[in-house]
């Protein structure tokens, strides 16, 4: 039966694209969309928290639908996130265990609390979502194809962590931001290397400096050929039916006024990743692979927004047995915050809505390593990349089609600006966490990780989001144009290009050179 199920996804879908944006939940994003579909668990507007955390005396919080322009932006640390679903804060030691003993339901309830504590002022900006008409891209794909209301971050932690669990199914014991392991590369196998091995294809088309690169073996010239500069390949690639069976797309991450970012990060306008998700939809529809295509898009963890559905605890697996750096000590034991997902495909009936997947464990939850399992599924891949992918729901379940459609819409709606001031006020703001680890990277690439200034932090600190962007761009040239020569030169595939320091690091160019140069792409 396995085997027959595996042939009958293989005869339907032969490209998965992946998009993951950032930072909100799926209450904030998609709760409101249970107006339009009352299957949907979203909210209802009885959702509360309060100033103090179960202490219905205390001055309430109701979620609201006024979300728009969000700034600034919410905690979402390991610390954070433990007394936004806890209630409790996060104390240092053995005293405070990474998860709390005897609750396998957290209340969800600290949300307002950490805000204020952390933000003053902000709990109402954690505590509200958007109208469906206000994400108008987003409510015709709910309509149109499947949202799943059961995905959660895989693990309970800011940006990175999660992401890594995307496309290998751990962070390799991350929970945080690790400078040595940033500089050397992750070192876990990926979803990028089974389908190598075993024949497949793959692409990056990215916006900016890709985060993929943060594996090692992403570094290898063997893949120089993979990645592709996306406004020069995309749309191209989707029209001639040339698209690799796996294809990830690397947004924009840094803002700006003529490139705004569009990874829904705030504080960047969600009207931006709107415009993103139509962009890539249009392209696909119009593609004659079409029919062939299952385009999946996630949110990488909460950023700190509510949601009222408790993050799952028990029956976690940890991936490979490594357990966080001290003084955390977190052993991968629980799930993060619910997070948006939506799947979009001809094989989907229109307002399909996916909850708790049935296996393949009694405990087995939708999460970030659900694309690697079902990745695995889709291809017939030999083996699993870890303990958790083998234990996460795979989504195969959403393609119930015997045929696929044929009245897919060909193109979705116009975005609505939810900010008035340009994008040009944050290329002066400093760099955020998940922004500052970009530029780590590109310093990796680059070879500043050898200096003083990488190991000091002084390479970042103070940092504008403009001097970032131009850094991560000048960085990834270089790190291309070696891979290049080292390419030309003969060196062994695996190899893995690694530079000493520029004589001198350029920070800053024109704005006409960033238009009209963007980013190389590794392939012409």
């Amino acid at each position: 039966m396995a085997d027959k199920i595996k042939t009958v996804m293989a005869d339907k879908i032969k490209t998965v694209v992946v998009l993951v944006q950032e930072n909100r939940s799926f209450d904030h994003m998609l709760g409101w969309m249970k107006s339009l579909n009352p299957e949907i668990d979203g909210v209802t507007g009885a959702e509360v928290n309060y100033s103090v955390a179960g202490d219905a005396t205390s001055t309430p919080v109701h979620f609201g639908n006024a979300s728009q322009y969000v700034d600034p932006d919410p905690g979402h640390s390991f610390m954070a996130i433990y007394e936004q679903i806890y209630g409790d804060p996060f104390t240092w030691g053995s005293t405070s265990p990474a998860t709390k003993p005897g609750v396998t339901v957290p209340p969800m309830s600290g949300f307002a609390q950490q805000a204020e504590t952390e933000k003053p002022g902000t709990p109402h900006a954690v505590m509200n979502g958007f109208r469906p008409d206000a994400v108008p891209v987003y409510r015709e794909l709910v309509r149109e194809f499947a949202v799943c209301d059961r995905w959660f971050a895989s693990v309970p932690t800011s940006t990175q962590p999660n992401r890594m669990f995307v496309h290998s199914a751990t962070s390799h014991g991350l929970v945080g931001n690790d400078k040595k392991l940033l500089r050397e590369g992750m070192p876990q196998r990926t979803i990028f290397d089974a389908l190598h091995d075993a024949g497949h294809s793959f692409g990056i088309y990215y916006q900016f400096p890709p985060a993929v690169l943060l594996y090692r073996n992403m570094r290898q010239l063997k893949y120089i050929g993979k990645f592709h500069e996306y406004e020069l390949h995309f749309k191209r690639h989707c029209r001639e039916g040339k698209l690799p069976n796996y294809v990830v797309i690397e947004q924009r991450y840094l803002d700006w006024k003529l490139l705004p970012g569009n990874d829904d990060h705030p504080s960047h306008d969600v009207a931006h990743g709107q415009r993103l998700v139509k962009e890539v939809y249009e392209a696909l529809r119009s593609s004659p692979q079409w029919n062939e295509i299952l385009f999946v898009i996630i949110y990488d963890e909460h950023g700190g927004f509510f949601d009222h559905v408790p993050t799952p605890i028990e029956g976690v697996p940890s991936p490979d047995g490594i357990v966080s750096a001290a003084p955390i000590n977190f052993t991968f034991d629980r799930l993060g915050v619910r997070v948006p997902a939506m799947f979009i495909s001809p094989w989907i009936e229109p307002g399909t809505v996916i909850h708790r997947p049935s296996g393949p464990e009694p405990t087995s939850q939708y999460e970030h390593s659900s694309i690697p399992a079902t990745v695995k599924k889709i291809f017939n891949l030999k083996e699993f990349l870890t303990k958790r992918d083998a234990w996460a729901g795979t989504f195969e379940n959403v393609l119930t089609r015997a045929t696929p459609r044929t009245d897919c819409p060909e193109t979705l709606p116009e975005p609505v600006r939810l900010r008035e001031a340009e994008a040009e006020e944050d290329q002066h703001r400093e760099v955020s966490e998940f922004q500052a680890e970009l530029v780590q990277l590109g310093a990796a690439l680059n070879g500043d990780h050898a200096t003083e200034a990488y190991e000091s932090d002084e390479l970042v600190k103070g940092m504008t989001v403009a001097e970032a962007s131009e850094y991560c761009r000048s960085a990834f040239t270089r790190f291309r144009e070696e891979c290049q020569r080292c390419h030309d030169g003969g060196m062994d595939e695996s190899h893995v290009p690694e530079l000493q320091p520029p004589m001198a690091t350029a920070t800053v160019v024109s704005s006409a050179s960033k238009l009209c140069g963007c980013l190389p792409c590794f392939s012409a």
